[in-house]
């Protein structure tokens, strides 16, 4: 069945949504895993004292919401590719929950925002550990990455000591070639100072969720009213007519003048069918 006017465009408004958050879905989800499995680092997740590690926290909460959020697109593209209104209930499900967890933490993080500093900056402390020990590229990426948002350098900052000092950003004055702000300092801070930006974005995405499931309602609803209502064929000028019934001609009669005895043979002719003619 097709929907038209706003289903339709809530229909291309879920399609995109869920291709952005199947993105970012594999994005954790892969991340997650290979901080998991990776040769370099799946040994500390066998030492039970670092179980409550911000690190250990860190990749399962990773894993957990690549998990989610795949498990959530897949109702959501099922549904409105395919206008399946079970599948939409379920995706919206899905979505309130989301959204209101959005809503929950974006709190949580802003009223304990020293607290999610330190563990964020102990988080960045395991990673430079294992880098230092095991020099892995990829984490060496996650760290360049780190570095040139926060524009920070390492555990100490000074670069002429720094170990890690090749995945430290450019230093913008003459002062930053001797020293730079440390990261572990540096995201304490920031996550300090820009709280209420950090609990906008997790408004902000509540929101966005919030909008996605009004969408969600809207198709379910035209999907329901398309289903329900009946059929109908509008006949029109250049609808094919059936021509008018023809009488039956009366039966004929064959006589033989060659053989004048001979009963005359009498024939029936067959009924007429009414054929559809096309108009010109």
């Amino acid at each position: 069945m097709a929907v038209d006017g706003c289903g339709l465009v809530c229909k291309y408004i879920l399609i995109i949504f869920n291709i952005i958050f199947a993105v970012v879905g594999v994005a954790f989800l892969g991340l997650g895993l290979w901080l998991r499995f990776s040769v370099n680092t799946r040994g500390i997740f066998g030492i039970d004292a670092l179980n409550s590690s911000a690190f250990v926290i860190g990749v399962t909460v990773l894993i957990v919401l690549g998990l989610i959020m795949l498990i959530v697109v897949t109702f959501g593209d099922y549904g409105a590719c395919n206008e399946k209104k079970c599948a939409l209930q379920v995706f919206s499900i899905l979505v309130f929950f989301l959204a209101v967890a959005e809503f929950v933490v974006g709190g949580l993080a802003y009223s304990n925002r020293n607290t999610v500093g330190l563990r964020l900056g102990e988080f960045y402390v395991s990673l430079y550990s294992l880098y230092v020990s095991s020099l892995d590229p990829a984490i060496g990426v996650t760290l360049t990455f780190i570095h040139n948002s926060l524009h920070c350098c390492g555990m100490t900052g000074v670069q002429l000591i720094e170990v890690v000092k090749q995945t430290c950003p450019k230093p913008d004055g003459i002062l930053e070639h001797i020293y730079m702000s440390n990261c572990p300092t540096t995201i304490v801070n920031v996550f300090d100072s820009r709280a209420p930006l950090v609990m906008g974005i997790f408004i902000g995405t509540g929101a966005l969720l919030i909008i996605t499931l009004i969408c969600s309602g809207v198709l379910s609803s035209q999907i329901q009213q398309a289903s329900s209502s009946p059929q109908y064929i509008i006949l029109s000028s250049s609808t094919p007519s059936l021509a008018p019934p023809q009488p039956y001609p009366q039966q004929v009669t064959v006589t033989n003048s060659s053989y004048p005895d001979q009963d005359p043979v009498v024939f029936t002719p067959l009924p007429v069918v009414n054929i559809p003619v096309a108009q010109a």
